[in-house]
């Protein structure tokens, strides 16, 4: 029995995309009177967030867009990923991903450029860890500036859907790494 040849540079590479979900780093409840949407980071904060950035460079999982909550601590949040990261990239605040379901999460993404292979988004719980649930199947919470990578069985973001089942590739808590 004969065998075909083929070539794998043939066949279209399958493009998968990445999700990057990361909840915002620790707040501070401090100063009285002060909106939600306003909290800053505390010193946790401060200290937990360049810590995920660094992993994320380390992991070799720079993202090519970051998607914010709109609320001052999860932008501050995903200012210091980026910063250290030492990456140029767009940081979009959206105001629909402020206490976010996970069903705002995903349409948030589905109209990003195909372009964007690798996303980060950066919101609060709930609906960052519902997200993580549905996507991937696994039930874990996400604590404060936790991350969590998962890749995605599809070639463009408007075919990403609750019932896309992706694949947890690593989930990583502030509390279980090493000090810097």
């Amino acid at each position: 029995m004969a065998f075909a040849e083929f070539h794998l540079s043939e066949y279209p590479a399958v493009t998968m995309k990445t999700i990057l979900l990361l909840r915002h780093a620790k707040s501070s409840w401090k100063e009285e009177g002060l909106r939600d949407h306003t909290r800053p980071l505390n010193k946790r904060g401060l200290r937990d967030a360049p810590r995920m950035g660094a992993l994320i460079e380390e992991q070799q999982l720079r993202p090519e867009m970051i998607l914010s909550s709109s609320a001052v601590r999860a932008i501050r949040t995903a200012e210091a990923v980026a910063e250290v990261c030492g990456a140029e990239m767009p940081l979009v605040k959206h105001e629909e991903l402020y206490l976010a379901t996970s069903a705002a999460y995903i349409e948030t993404t589905r109209y990003l450029a195909e372009s964007f292979h690798r996303i980060l988004l950066v919101g609060h719980n709930p609906g960052i860890s519902d997200l993580l649930n549905q996507l991937t199947g696994c039930d874990a919470l996400m604590p404060t500036a936790a991350l969590a990578q998962i890749e995605l069985p599809i070639e463009k973001w408007n075919a990403l859907s609750l019932q896309t089942a992706g694949r947890l590739v690593a989930l990583w808590r502030p509390k279980e790494l090493e000090p810097l």
